[in-house]
C-alpha cells in the first residue's frame, strides 16, 4: 500500500475519531527530533508531530468502521517492561490534567500500565488544571483528584502518590485530610531557586520528599496543540480538538540510577458539537 493510500485511510480515520490517543515510545531512543527541546512544553509538541507523522505513513488496513477512540502510536517504538526487569527498574509518572474530568486519572493510569506492559506504577504526580479565575490550588480544587489517585492506590494500580507546587500550607491541609498521604511534592525552580524553610520543615517531618521540576503551568495550550496536529495533518479540522490529559513517564533503572526509558502518552477528545 503506497502512502497516498496509507494517508487517505488515516485522514478518514481521524476525521470519524471523537478521542484521540498518542503514545510517542521511548524518547530515549528515537532520533527523529529536529532539535534538543527547550522546554517540556517543546518536546511535548515535537513528540506529537512526529507520532503523527509517523502514523500517518504506516500502513493501514481500508477503513470498514471508525473507532471512537483512535489509537495514533506506531507498536514498534513503544518499549514494554519485561517481567525479568520489572523489580529492577522504578516506573514514575507526572499526570498533567488539561481538563477537569476525574475519570481521565483512571484512564491514564490504565493506558500506562498497558504500554509499558506492567500491572502498577511506581509513583504517580498529579497536577492538576489551575482554577481559571487565576487563582492559586486550594485543597477543595485537589480532593477529587486525590480521592481517585487514592482508589488506585487501594487497588495496588499505583505503589505511591505525590503533588506539585503545592506550598507548605496546602500541602499540610492535604496531608491532614488525605487517606493516603503524599509520598512526594515537586517545587518549580523557577518560581523559588530556594526551598522554602517551612515547607521544607513540614516535608522533613512528615517523611515526604521534596522534588524540582521546570514544567509551566499549563503544559500545552489549545492552540499550541491544534497548531502541531495541523502541523502533521495538513487539512485535518483542529479547531474543535481539546487536551484532556498528557501522561509523561520515567523508567528508572534503581541500580544505577539511569533513564532507560521515558515518553509522552497524550489524551485528546474532540468537543461536543
Amino acid at each position: 500500500m503506497d502512502t497516498n493510500t496509507n494517508n487517505a485511510e488515516a485522514r478518514l480515520l481521524l476525521s470519524q475519531a471523537k478521542t484521540l490517543r498518542f503514545h510517542t515510545g521511548n524518547l530515549v531512543n528515537r532520533s527523529r527530533m529536529k532539535k534538543c527541546p527547550s522546554s517540556p512544553s517543546e518536546e511535548l509538541r515535537d513528540c506529537i508531530q512526529a507520532t503523527l507523522s509517523d502514523w500517518l505513513s504506516s500502513p493501514k488496513l481500508p477503513a470498514t468502521d471508525f473507532p471512537d477512540t483512535l489509537d495514533c502510536s506506531i507498536p514498534e517504538v513503544t518499549d514494554a517492561i519485561t517481567p525479568e526487569e520489572r523489580e529492577e527498574v522504578k516506573v514514575s509518572v507526572k499526570l498533567f490534567l488539561c481538563e477537569p474530568a476525574q475519570s481521565a486519572i483512571k484512564d491514564a493510569v490504565e493506558m500506562a500500565c498497558q504500554m509499558l506492559a506492567v500491572s502498577q506504577l511506581d509513583s504517580v504526580i498529579i497536577a492538576p488544571p489551575w482554577p481559571l479565575e487565576g487563582d492559586g490550588q486550594t485543597l477543595t480544587h485537589l480532593q477529587p483528584a486525590w480521592e481517585k489517585l487514592e482508589a488506585l492506590v487501594r487497588s495496588q494500580k499505583i505503589v505511591a502518590i505525590g503533588t506539585s507546587d503545592l506550598d507548605k500550607d496546602l500541602l499540610e491541609q492535604l496531608y491532614n485530610w488525605a487517606q493516603v498521604k503524599p509520598s512526594s511534592n515537586q517545587v518549580n525552580l523557577a518560581s523559588c531557586c530556594v526551598m522554602p524553610p517551612d515547607l521544607t520543615a513540614f516535608a522533613k517531618e512528615f517523611d515526604i520528599q521534596l522534588l524540582t521540576h521546570n514544567d509551566p503551568k499549563e503544559l500545552m495550550s489549545v492552540a499550541t496543540f491544534q497548531e502541531a496536529v495541523q502541523e502533521a495533518v495538513h487539512d485535518l479540522k483542529v479547531a474543535d480538538w481539546r487536551l484532556e490529559w498528557v501522561l509523561r513517564y520515567s523508567v528508572i533503572v534503581k541500580s544505577r540510577g539511569i533513564i532507560k526509558a521515558k515518553g509522552y502518552l497524550v489524551s485528546a477528545s474532540r468537543a461536543s458539537p
